[in-house]
């Protein structure tokens, strides 16, 4: 058995949605890895936009780290990703048909956005007896692998609502245009400017969509024939999937809230928790510190009172 961790952290910085805690949320996960779950230096790699030397989290390396980390995996290894940066919604397009009106993503550095879909699909290629741990603190995350059970939330319990509004604002759109150099872009094109820009490195929900055969997320299950999504992998979200996730502090000490309340939970139990007492103590503590916020827990009905990671 091998222990593997991919850790994405992503701060921003020098954008107008630059964020505080995510790469000490990445610090903080590394060291318990290693001190709690026994985890090899060697075998955790981060994604950091902070630092040069560091292999930075734009959505080609990304993709890349996380199709590694599923590809090099055996029957019996254990897989941790997480990830703290931006979420968001995207809003479908003409022609798209979306069961839950919109695609949740994750924000890389370089806004390339990765799509719920896409981590579906890689997810779906876990071998079989491998878990797979996503912990996702990050805006909208309740939606990332919605194909898991959910056991712990709210996100799949309503209707999804038909307008659309950016969780930050118009920081989305600014951000998008100061990446990309693009001035043109606005809620009914972000697609095709992302496959303008990006090309065959644009998410491939994206280039499906350009080519007009878009794949709807039931295709995309049907291709996870193993059953690897169902059995193997297990999603804790910051929040529902309208919900934002809180980044506090300021520079020199900062966290997001969803991670700090799980460090400071495995802190007191030594690590020594299943995934469905850790994600319940997380919502009492969030709650009892002010946040809205509501962590989730998706995964199958076999691996709720799983000890969490290993």
């Amino acid at each position: 058995m091998v222990k593997k961790a991919i850790l994405i952290g992503i701060n921003y910085p020098g954008t107008e949605g630059e964020l505080l805690g995510c790469i000490d949320d990445v610090k903080q996960m590394h060291k318990s890895l290693v001190e709690l779950f026994g985890f090899s230096e060697e075998n955790i790699t981060e994604l950091i936009d902070t630092d040069k030397s560091k292999i930075q989290p734009t959505g080609k390396n990304i993709r890349q780290a996380l199709s590694g980390l599923v590809g090099s995996a055996k029957s019996g290894d254990v897989l941790c990703v997480h990830y703290s940066g931006h979420g968001t919604r995207l809003p479908p397009e003409t022609g798209e048909d979306d069961d839950t009106e919109f695609d949740e993503c994750i924000v890389p550095s370089d806004n390339n956005y990765i799509t719920d879909d896409e981590i579906i699909e890689i997810v779906s290629k876990v071998p079989k007896d491998c878990s797979f741990t996503f912990v996702s603190d990050s805006c909208h995350s309740g939606g990332l692998i919605d194909s898991a059970k959910e056991q712990i939330g709210e996100s799949f319990k309503k209707k999804p609502k038909k307008e659309f509004k950016f969780p930050f604002g118009l920081t989305s759109i600014n951000m998008l245009k100061r990446g990309t150099g693009r001035d043109d872009i606005e809620v009914g094109n972000i697609r095709t400017t992302i496959f303008d820009v990006f090309g065959e490195d644009a998410t491939p929900k994206v280039k499906k969509f350009m080519k007009t055969e878009v794949m709807s997320k039931k295709e995309v299950y049907a291709g996870a024939s193993n059953g690897g999504l169902e059995n193997e992998c297990v999603l804790l979200s910051g929040c529902q999937t309208d919900q934002t996730s809180a980044d506090v502090g300021s520079k020199g000490q900062a966290y997001g809230a969803f991670t700090n309340s799980i460090q400071i939970i495995l802190g007191e139990t030594k690590g020594k928790i299943n995934y469905k007492e850790l994600v319940l103590k997380s919502r009492k503590l969030l709650e009892k510190q002010g946040y809205s916020q509501r962590p989730g827990l998706y995964c199958s009905d076999s691996y709720v009172n799983v000890p969490f990671i290993c």
